[in-house]
């Protein structure tokens, strides 16, 4: 039987909670309580969490009861990924967080409406489904992945779409690190408003 996700954002299809280390991006090395909704049709071919896809798989869970679990660590910072979590009404899940003094990130493809409150909005934009500008307009941070040589100016086609404060990187795709990394490199020597994020976390061997 589908399942019916209240459109007040109540419930939530969780697929994962889990406390780590945050890996990429502006915040790397920062400890976070990562929540996994599932549920994405942006489709990357080179997604690391294919298995989030399809929310049926996720069990509908009750967004009080996530930010009971997030409320138990020690660090007040959760990051809300995906899937794409903007599929959802996420107004009632980042009240509730923020009403416990916990600061709130989300990472998304930017395709969705933005909803929730936001500490911090990391951009990661996908070629298949461009972002809204209501997102490019209030992320923090613009995160490009690097799969290919075409994909630097599909960075900068975006960089012109965020705010002039918007922090800007560019990320190697995993299985093509060896080969993109170099490349990378050299493009932020020669474009220094770009810096490099690299996934730390597979380094480390942690979620």
């Amino acid at each position: 039987m589908a399942h019916q996700i209240p459109e007040d954002g109540t419930q939530l299809p969780l697929m994962e909670e889990f406390y780590t280390i945050q890996g990429e991006g502006f915040h790397t090395g920062k400890a976070a309580y990562f929540i996994r909704l599932g549920g994405c049709d942006v489709g990357c071919h080179w997604c690391d969490v294919k298995e989030s896809w399809n929310a049926e798989l996720h069990a509908l869970t009750y967004a009080d009861q996530i930010v009971e679990n997030a409320s138990k660590y020690p660090s007040k910072a959760v990051v809300v990924t995906g899937g794409e979590p903007l599929i959802y009404n996420l107004d009632y899940l980042t009240a509730g967080l923020q009403g416990r003094g916990i600061k709130t990130f989300i990472e998304t493809s930017g395709a969705y409406p933005l909803s929730g409150h936001w500490d911090w909005i990391c951009l990661s934009p996908k070629k298949f489904k461009a972002p809204t500008k209501n997102v490019a307009d209030h992320a923090d941070e613009l995160k490009v992945i690097i799969f290919n040589k075409s994909d630097f100016a599909f960075a900068e086609e975006n960089a012109k779409l965020v705010s002039p404060g918007c922090k800007l990187y560019l990320q190697p795709e995993w299985s093509k690190s060896k080969e993109m990394t170099p490349l990378i490199v050299d493009y932020v020597m020669n474009n220094p408003h770009w810096e490099i994020s690299l996934q730390t976390h597979k380094y480390l061997n942690i979620p």
